[in-house]
């Protein structure tokens, strides 16, 4: 195989993968499928594992890395609408930024939701890897294409960088283009990120002026005082606790945004499928809503 150029910002470049060639005995060029191995290698040069928390479950969760991989489906859930979308596909690889197996297990039988996922992408030859926390804190990460999704331009930076690297950290904080309303904002937000049941929580005056935007993908109440240290106008983030939120709103003016879980991790798909699309495989983003949350009832006594 070709090997890999490293540009100036230490970013290894894949794209020498996609017409990656091999000589054969009678002297002429074959080209060499990309395999799982390759993926891997691609994956976790933007986003190593040794990022990952170490409660953490990232990597490969089955699949043979030696395996042609032409198709590959990126989702948020490695549910079971997600494995129907995949082999339908005939996707060779699966990749999910929440892990299937989180916590320990003991065996894998086809009698459980999680046994049953793994036995079918077994039976079909496709593979599942995992990129959660390790995605979180890259450079650039979830919160990053969470931020873009939402309105944010110009320069990102860590809301918690990491000690290791300042570039790196959870959540992100920066500019909108222009002072905008907190409603103005929240709509914008809700056209940004993909629709779900739940829809967005805010809580703030609705006119106040919105310029400055902390987010963090996934559940993101424990950065609420870096929010507010960093003087944002809002926060966006998810699963937000009922009494944390109201604490943090009765001893500030940082307004706060609730989103859907699923929601706010999403965007970053996008950009997952486009570091592996360097190779020359086909990718497909899944559409399938994974949120928890499949409707909601408005119906109340006041």
């Amino acid at each position: 195989m070709i090997p890999s150029r490293r540009p100036a910002d230490g970013m290894r470049d894949f794209r020498d993968l996609e017409c990656a060639v091999t000589a054969i005995s009678d002297g002429t060029l074959r080209r060499v499928p990309t395999t799982l191995a390759d993926i891997i290698t691609i994956l976790e040069d933007r986003y190593d594992p040794a990022w990952a928390e170490p409660w953490d479950a990232v990597g490969l969760v089955c699949g043979d890395p030696e395996a042609v991989v032409r198709r590959v489906l990126f989702a948020v859930d490695p549910v079971s609408d997600v494995v129907d979308e995949a082999l339908d596909w005939h996707a060779d690889l699966i990749v999910t930024h929440h892990p299937l197996l989180l916590r320990p297990v003991h065996g894998v039988p086809a009698t459980t939701p999680k046994g049953r996922a793994v036995h079918r992408l077994i039976t079909a030859g496709a593979a599942l890897y995992t990129a959660h926390t390790n995605a979180d804190v890259a450079d650039p990460g979830v919160s990053d294409a969470l931020a873009r999704a939402v309105g944010v331009t110009g320069t990102l930076r860590p809301l918690s960088p990491s000690a290791e690297d300042p570039r790196r950290g959870l959540g992100r904080v920066g500019e909108l283009p222009a002072p905008v309303t907190l409603r103005e904002f929240a709509d914008a937000a809700a056209k940004g990120l993909p629709a779900t049941a739940v829809g967005l929580r805010v809580a703030g005056d609705p006119e106040a002026p919105v310029r400055t935007v902390a987010v963090c993908g996934g559940a993101g109440d424990s950065l609420l005082g870096a929010a507010r240290a960093v003087g944002a106008d809002v926060y966006l983030t998810a699963d937000l606790r009922h009494h944390p939120a109201s604490e943090f709103r009765e001893d500030g003016s940082t307004a706060l945004v609730d989103a859907a879980h699923w929601a706010t991790e999403w965007p970053w798909l996008g950009d997952a499928a486009a570091v592996v699309r360097q190779t020359g495989v086909e990718t497909r983003i899944s559409t399938v809503v994974t949120d928890a949350w499949t409707f909601r009832s408005l119906e109340g006594s006041t």
